[in-house]
């Protein structure tokens, strides 16, 4: 006599009716079996109570299926096109912005040669091949530019300029034929952050890939502000972890299960931003989490849409640097939309 393990939980098993059991061996093997408690099978003499117990198991199973499996709302024309909308804009920033991204370069203290010639300190895709150099002095960098090398700063031409970086409310950024260039600190590093005008990886851009839109994955949440003292450790794609201020936290029903989600950024008059990541990183969305930003919070309650959960730029170039997810937004949940991560594409990254 075998006894198998019952699909419903590990508490149960099937057990086949003995011979002795009513003596009715003509009935199928599927109507020789029944669902009983794991330990000794009961006789088919069994109180009642074995039934009703049965019988509440396979509802609560039942019921918890149904709200795993419901049946997703279909999203109505006014809601696709905002969707719409808002994922051409995502698209035209990652081209404008990230895609065309054609270098970064940490700087070392003092001189820093820079041009297109690979005797260079920092070499450039194209340009002249001797530009100049980036004077690095603690975290304050300053321009200078050989003679016959043209660039300019907001329009007018240039030859030396202390280079404010993006940190600051007015940074400097030159323009040197297709090539922009602006000087960046994250954390104790100083780098010059390059792009191209005239990106062949913007150009060629296929869009941005997203799962089905499915509404049971917008839901509202409850917003717990923090008191100012909590702090949340980021991770980012130098490797490095810093330790941030969050202004709070959300807390959600999905599919049955009680989530959070730890806020990064934003305020909750203007709206939140998260990084999260979730099963779906292990085949389908991109490794590192991805960011979802919210409307402001109304009355202690804010949407979260993650239909609008999209790649961080480290998805689609190995120039940028990003937050990734904290320990505290690892959902268990698995969060079936939103963008996916073109691995043919991007993988390398």
């Amino acid at each position: 006599m075998s006894f198998a393990k019952s699909s419903l939980a590990a508490a149960w098993i099937l057990c086949p009716i003995r011979a002795g059991d009513g003596g009715n061996w003509n009935l199928s093997r599927q109507a020789r079996r029944v669902v009983c408690f794991a330990g000794d099978p009961p006789s088919m003499n069994a109180k009642p109570r074995w039934i009703v117990a049965a019988a509440l198991v396979l509802l609560v199973s039942a019921i918890a299926l149904a709200r795993r499996t419901a049946p997703s709302e279909a999203p109505d024309a006014t809601y696709v096109q905002a969707f719409e909308k808002w994922k051409a804009e995502q698209t035209e920033d990652l081209r404008a912005n990230w895609l065309s991204l054609a270098g970064l370069f940490w700087l070392k203290p003092g001189v820093n040669s820079f041009g297109s010639d690979t005797g260079n300190a920092i070499v450039f895709p194209k340009g002249p091949a001797h530009a100049g150099e980036f004077d690095l002095a603690g975290q304050e960098v300053t321009l200078r530019l050989q003679p016959g090398t043209h660039a300019t700063i907001a329009g007018k031409p240039v030859t030396t300029a202390k280079m404010d970086p993006d940190t600051s409310n007015h940074v400097t950024r030159v323009e040197m034929g297709t090539l922009r260039f602006h000087v960046i600190i994250r954390g104790q590093h100083v780098g010059i952050r390059l792009r191209d005008t005239d990106s062949a990886a913007s150009r060629d851009f296929k869009g941005m890939m997203f799962y089905p839109l499915d509404l049971n994955y917008r839901v509202t949440a409850t917003w717990t502000p923090s008191t100012g003292n909590k702090t949340v450790e980021i991770p980012n794609a130098l490797g490095e972890v810093t330790e941030e201020v969050s202004p709070g936290a959300v807390a959600f029903q999905l599919n049955g299960s009680e989530l959070s989600l730890t806020a990064l950024g934003g305020d909750a008059k203007s709206g939140l931003f998260f990084v999260f990541t979730d099963p779906t990183a292990k085949s389908d969305t991109y490794p590192g989490g991805r960011f979802l930003e919210t409307d402001g919070v109304v009355d202690g309650k804010v949407v979260l849409d993650f239909n609008r959960a999209h790649n961080p730029p480290c998805a689609v170039t190995p120039y940028a640097t990003c937050p990734l997810a904290p320990k505290e937004n690892r959902l268990a949940e698995a969060i079936p939309v939103g963008e996916k991560f073109d691995k043919a594409a991007h993988g390398h990254h």
